[in-house]
């Protein structure tokens, strides 16, 4: 991914192979051909392999606020928390009581990953979280001042994210997977579109409630390739405005025009909002 001001930013790159016996396995092949040491690499953590917690803010520096954080969790988390990974993100208050969301991954899922990328050689630049990506790329589409509800399906459940201006405000999940509703027949995916509707609009009512300033500009949905009339049903049963999230509106794909192919777009969102990833510039 490029990013230059005035610009819109550029898909260099988007490629997959078969994965390896193990993530350096795979990482090690694909170096050399996708010359990933001349990248900064971002990888996303998996389902499973971490906790977003909201909390209450912590007063005082940020390395400070993160140890009191880390402790205040011990009791909600099945792992042990002085070698566990945190990092804090704050959410806009609007005048309530401050908020984080603390993202806390335990050190057996921290340490092998960050070890596969030392034996295969490649950088690793961050370790994200699908609700960070997917707030990346839900801010491409953001409309000033107004909030911004989207809702991607993957191979581990539905995720609905609540944002404005680039903030992450609310995150909810369903206990569904996009394979899930590409293999149900006509009368499960009926029962399942339903489920997620009313999933969705009673996460809308609970962000009217808390966020009664917050306008939302529409929902936005990641079509699911071979699901057909999953985004007909949701305009049918939802108040709010549904629009389907295509990144060919908000990204420079020609060097990538496979991303123009439904399939391989949906397969790829959650690698191109993790390569939306800001970093500071270097001083």
């Amino acid at each position: 991914m490029r990013r230059e001001p005035g610009r819109k930013p550029a898909v260099l790159l988007a490629d997959s192979v078969e994965k390896g016996v193990d993530d350096e396995a795979t990482l090690s092949a694909l170096k050399k051909p996708m010359r990933l040491d001349h990248y900064r690499c971002t990888t996303l953590l998996s389902h499973g392999k971490y906790q977003l917690i909201q909390t209450d803010a912590v007063a005082g520096a940020p390395d400070e606020a993160r140890e009191v954080v880390r402790w205040k969790l011990k009791d909600q988390v099945e792992f042990p928390v002085d070698t566990a990974a945190i990092d804090l993100l704050p959410i806009p208050s609007d005048g309530r009581t401050p908020q984080v969301f603390a993202a806390i991954s335990p050190e057996s899922a921290i340490a092998p990953l960050v070890q596969a990328f030392q034996a295969a050689r490649v950088p690793l630049a961050a370790i994200d979280l699908p609700e960070m990506s997917q707030r990346n790329l839900a801010t491409l589409f953001a409309e000033e001042g107004r909030g911004q509800a989207t809702l991607i399906f993957d191979e581990d459940e539905g995720l609905l994210t609540f944002t404005r201006d680039g903030e992450l405000l609310v995150v909810r999940h369903v206990e569904l997977t996009a394979r899930q509703l590409m293999t149900a027949d006509g009368d499960r995916r009926g029962m399942l579109f339903e489920r997620i509707a009313l999933d969705v609009q009673r996460s809308l009512d609970n962000f009217d409630r808390m966020y009664s300033a917050i306008p939302l500009a529409h929902l936005l949905v990641a079509p699911i390739p071979g699901v057909d009339g999953f985004l007909a049903h949701l305009r049918a049963n939802l108040t709010i405005s549904v629009v389907p999230l295509d990144v060919s509106r908000v990204l420079d794909l020609g060097a990538v025009p496979a991303l123009l192919d439904p399939l391989r777009q949906f397969q790829c969102l959650r690698a191109i909002g993790a390569a939306l990833r800001d970093e500071p510039a270097a001083a």
